[in-house]
């Protein structure tokens, strides 16, 4: 077993370099370009030893802060968590392993939400509960139409 070297150094000048390397001009970009895959998966791919999952989701807060896109991360970070939790999309009939699969996911993004938008997304995750998709949907990423509902774009 290898020992973490994620948080040694300057590991944000790391994840942008790597990123650039990549010829990606910013993490969101790089992450756009893979828009089902889980966080781990993206650390993963820039640096096994030496990137982590929660490396890549800060990266990619600051960056929608800084571009006044919170509501996209946010839908963003609910599409990775649907498509792991939920690989074959929505489940047609809510019986108790998909009910645990729909609450691992939703509750996996809820605690990645930055603390100022935990109303919004707890108000988001009941909507999607009391109205669910069809059966077999699967967002491919924070513009499917469903998550842009749930959580519309911040006015400006």
């Amino acid at each position: 077993m290898s020992e973490d070297r994620s948080w040694q150094g300057n590991w944000k000048a790391r994840l942008h370099d790597r990123v650039r390397e990549l010829g990606f001009t910013s993490l969101t970009a790089f992450a756009n370009a893979r828009p089902t895959a889980s966080l781990v998966a993206l650390a993963e791919e820039l640096g096994k030893d030496d990137i982590a999952g929660v490396q890549i989701l800060s990266g990619l807060l600051a960056e929608a802060e800084q571009r006044k896109q919170v509501a996209r991360f946010e839908r963003d970070v609910l599409a990775r968590m649907l498509s792991q939790s939920l690989p074959d999309g929505w489940p047609m009939m809510m019986d108790d392993a998909n009910r645990f699969a729909v609450a691992k996911a939703l509750g996996r993004w809820s605690a990645y939400t930055p603390e100022a938008h935990e109303e919004r997304i707890s108000r988001a995750g009941d909507a999607l509960l009391a109205h669910p998709p069809p059966a077999g949907w699967r967002p491919l990423g924070p513009d499917d139409d469903i998550l842009r509902m749930l959580l519309p774009d911040e006015e400006t």
